[in-house]
């Protein structure tokens, strides 16, 4: 689908949810497409405090809880406070979205060209020349933030936060997180494929609960391990019995860690880290749910990705020759381990 149907699609969709909006509000539903958050933040405890005061007198929401706008982002309504999301978490949510995007001024007028042709086809529940009129107030005042309209008030209360559409993906995960961390501390896995968005999830955790993170990365085997042996064995290529004792074991008995961090460029370990866990500790990484580790987690996740994308995502941001052994060596190590031992059903969350 190419931007302009996308961008009409959405508006139908828009139209479709909120038979009685008014220009102004179809502006502020293309102003959050373009833009996201309408104003940039600095303070996430003060956003934090507001959204509980705002989800404390809110109505219960009739629609969908997470509304898709027309681009990278969408409108989270505050109903989902109702279940185990902290507002803290969905304050830091909102504040790590709130992030300048580049030329959302040119993605605004191609949106708005579109709006104007759907108006004059008679679409919304106003006249082109209102559109018009508002289209050229609006522009000539720099596109600021807008408000809904008071008719779309009273109809729909709206009551919500725009968040990156990467983020509110993950709700579940953090609702469950939330409630899990009321009752003690957290050991959650993040288990999927090479390029499926582990990283960047467990760096997204790490800056909303100020989390520990283990890589798996840092437990290759090292090169006298490399047998053939232990190669053929699903799972085999990481030195699980090495992260179990450095790090899975003292986080089970609550103590501090102190592991050795495997360097691939000296293909030898590094000197020692001692971290002291926090309340939330995430390990991310392919084999971290293997059998012999799986138990030491109360929390696991497995990330998905086709092929497809996955090629893609591999020669980006890999030289020719890395790409070349991620797609003939690494991967089908991954799938045959992921096969062997059901690691996808074995995990609580799949996203």
């Amino acid at each position: 689908m190419d931007k302009t149907a996308q961008t009409r699609h959405a508006l139908l969709q828009h139209c479709k949810a909120y038979p009685l909006l008014q220009v102004q509000d179809v502006l502020k539903f293309l102003f959050q497409s373009s833009f996201g958050c309408e104003h940039l933040l600095t303070d996430s405890s003060a956003t934090t405090e507001y959204i509980r005061r705002e989800a404390a007198c809110c109505r219960p929401h009739k629609g969908q809880p997470v509304e898709p706008l027309d681009g990278s982002y969408c409108r989270v309504h505050l109903d989902v406070l109702r279940g185990s999301l902290h507002p803290e978490t969905l304050g830091k949510l909102f504040f790590l979205s709130a992030q300048p995007e580049e030329n959302s001024s040119a993605l605004l007028e191609e949106k708005l060209a579109v709006m104007l042709t759907m108006t004059k086809e008679g679409v919304f529940p106003f006249t082109e020349q209102d559109a018009i009129q508002a289209t050229a107030s609006w522009r000539a005042a720099g596109f600021p933030a807008c408000h809904h309209s008071e008719e779309f008030r009273k109809a729909y209360l709206p009551a919500y936060r725009v968040l990156r559409k990467e983020y509110a993906m993950f709700l579940p995960l953090f609702s469950q997180i939330d409630r899990m961390l009321q009752m003690g501390r957290v050991n959650l896995a993040i288990e999927g494929g090479s390029a499926s968005g582990k990283t960047t999830l467990s760096q997204l955790l790490h800056e909303i609960y100020d989390c520990t993170v283990f890589h798996m990365d840092d437990f290759f085997l090292r090169p006298y391990q490399r047998t053939a042996e232990r190669l053929a064995q699903p799972g085999g290529n990481v030195d699980r019995e090495r992260f179990l004792q450095e790090v899975l074991l003292p986080l089970h008995q609550k103590q501090e860690v102190t592991y050795h961090p495997y360097d691939c460029h000296t293909r030898s370990l590094l000197s020692p880290i001692t971290v002291m866990p926090t309340e939330l500790t995430v390990i991310e990484g392919a084999y971290s749910m293997h059998p012999d580790l799986a138990n030491y987690y109360n929390l696991s996740v497995f990330l998905d990705i086709s092929p497809q994308l996955q090629e893609q995502r591999i020669q980006k941001r890999n030289s020719p020759e890395m790409a070349k052994r991620f797609l003939e060596e690494w991967i089908p190590l991954e799938q045959q381990y992921f096969r062997a031992m059901q690691i996808k059903n074995c995990c609580d969350l799949i996203f």
